[in-house]
């Protein structure tokens, strides 16, 4: 039996938590381990945030040019050069990667970085086949396990042998493609298909549920799918696709039943985008006698502990929500446990989010779906957003903005549908925190012409629900 290296912790993956977790552990004098299969930096580095919204900024650019004309400039149409927007993405991600290496590498002692796949072969014990030939054998008393996702891919037939898209290849297609087809409606297909379809690409968007986004309020579904719609994105809604082919010619076929018939959808690329699903079939937890649920999903308790003394998981590998400012909360939440004497939790933690289309999709806390779940009371207000200062002075007119307060006036949630959502909604979330009430923010002196000041009039129409 080889020989056990023996470590403070030991860290499997280098995401948005695991990479700050080792720094940190390491600062306070803890021998650590850093074992990573693939690139530096996990999802949000490679294939998640930061390349999509580099591209993404592409995108807009195409949109402000082609749009010229209705602000009295004048502009030739745009023409697109994936290969140079790709090579440009790649640039800014490689720098990350970089500066990750740097991070774990030079700037921080106390930290062995291992490229490899580790598997179990007990509760606190690792395999680590290494990436360049040979293999170690780790333990610690602590292992942190925080190896992600990656895109889930239905029982459909044919659909494994047609080469299709994840979010992961299409960030790295050279060439425009002239018709996408995108399984799913969730946020992922709605980025890549108003990219897509503003980079020059016919796009369709093919999903099982009645409405984009299926789990926001109608209104806020409608909205989107409108401006989506006015892009020239293509919709097939309730759509139960059953098989897919691709011929010789490299054409998906996808046959669909849909309330209307079957319908046979074709086109020149295919992007599933339908979930996600743990990387955690390849760790051999049942050696380590971790528990997961049905779908793979590392089980934790509110402290992101397993059942197995000393071993933790972190980010998009455990239930819950799959954002990186989440990943990066369970890094914080695990250092102030273990590192400064707190007792942190993730009972009660907000969870924002936003839809990077243009305009952004900002949310947090309840929509009203969920608050008439919860039987709650509350009332709600909704401002189109074209009546907004800033949105006529800047030609960004569409969407809308929504907030619910509780009986005493403090803010349950927000919809914010509009340029500069996300910023908009993080003022929300501040306000929240905060424990500001609606006439704080209705009576709030906000600086003229900005975004800021609609919350001004959007408090002002409150009401009941109904």
């Amino acid at each position: 039996m080889a020989v056990a290296t023996r470590f403070d912790a030991i860290i499997i993956g280098s995401g948005q938590a695991g990479n700050p977790l080792a720094t940190a552990l390491a600062a306070a004098g803890r021998k650590v381990a850093l074992i990573e299969q693939n690139l530096l930096g996990g999802s949000c580095i490679n294939y998640g945030c930061s390349p999509v919204k580099a591209m993404l900024a592409s995108a807009e650019r195409m949109q402000q040019v082609a749009t010229a004309a209705n602000y009295g400039i004048k502009a030739g149409k745009p023409t697109p050069n994936l290969r140079a927007i790709v090579e440009r993405k790649d640039a800014l991600i490689q720098a990350k990667r970089d500066g990750i290496q740097k991070n774990l590498t030079q700037e921080q002692k106390g930290i062995t970085l291992l490229h490899g796949r580790a598997t179990f072969t007990g509760a606190r014990r690792l395999r680590v086949a290494l990436a360049d030939g040979g293999e170690q054998v780790l333990t610690a008393p602590r292992i942190f396990i925080n190896t992600g996702t990656r895109a889930a891919v239905p029982p459909i037939e044919g659909l494994e042998e047609s080469d299709f898209l994840t979010n992961v290849e299409i960030l790295n297609l050279k060439e425009l493609p002239e018709h996408l087809l995108i399984l799913g409606g969730g946020y992922i297909g709605l980025e890549f298909g108003q990219m897509f379809r503003r980079f020059g690409s016919r796009v369709t968007i093919v999903s099982t549920a009645t409405q984009l986004l299926e789990n926001e309020d109608d209104d806020v579904c409608a909205a989107m799918q409108e401006q989506l719609a006015a892009d020239g994105i293509e919709f097939v809604l309730q759509a139960d696709v059953h098989r897919v082919s691709r011929n010789a010619d490299g054409i998906y076929t996808l046959t669909a039943a849909t309330p209307a018939g079957e319908r046979r959808l074709r086109g020149t690329h295919l992007l599933v985008a339908v979930g996600r699903e743990p990387n955690t079939d390849l760790l051999g937890l049942e050696a380590a006698g971790v528990a997961t649920d049905e779908k793979g999903y590392v089980q934790v308790n509110e402290r992101l502990q397993t059942n197995v003394r000393g071993v933790y998981a972190l980010g998009d590998v455990h239930p819950g929500p799959q954002f990186t400012h989440i990943s990066y909360d369970d890094y914080r939440l695990v250092r102030d446990n273990l590192l400064h004497g707190k007792r942190r939790t993730t009972t009660g933690r907000p969870v924002p989010y936003v839809v990077f289309t243009q305009p952004q999709l900002g949310r947090i806390g309840l929509n009203e779906k969920q608050a008439q779940e919860q039987k709650l009371s509350y009332r709600v207000a909704t401002m189109p957003v074209r009546t907004i200062g800033r949105a006529q002075e800047t030609g960004h007119t569409t969407g809308l903005m929504k907030v619910l307060v509780d009986g005493r006036g403090y803010l349950l949630g927000a919809a914010v549908f509009s340029e500069q959502g996300g910023e908009i909604m993080s003022m929300l979330q501040l306000a929240m925190a905060g424990g500001l009430t609606c006439d704080d923010l209705q009576d709030m002196v906000l600086a003229h012409p900005t975004w800021a000041e609609a919350l001004n009039n959007l408090f002002s129409k409150l009401r009941q629900p109904g």
